[in-house]
């Protein structure tokens, strides 16, 4: 995987920074593309959802997630606890 890219988003109203690998922001960008949101939007139900486990990684377990669903003959996987 390449070096982390960093992004600001508003969460909340609040701006902060995220950094991850250009791999895993691919993911989230094709992810809300087709759910129909803003990657904004997108990231904002990941940080509601993500109890706490720090931001970055809630992304990188979402990410995951779609794509393992995404392969054919797979369907969602658990959340995998912590």
């Amino acid at each position: 995987m390449g070096s982390l890219k960093k992004r600001s988003v508003n969460l909340a109203g609040h701006a902060t920074s995220l950094a991850l690998e250009p791999e895993f922001w691919s993911v989230l960008e094709r992810a809300a593309i087709d759910d129909a949101l803003s990657l904004a939007a997108l990231i904002q139900l990941i940080d509601t959802s993500r109890g706490e486990r720090p931001l970055a990684s809630a992304c990188r377990v979402f990410a995951l997630q779609r794509a393992l669903a995404d392969q054919p003959g797979r369907g969602a996987v658990g959340s995998g606890g912590g």
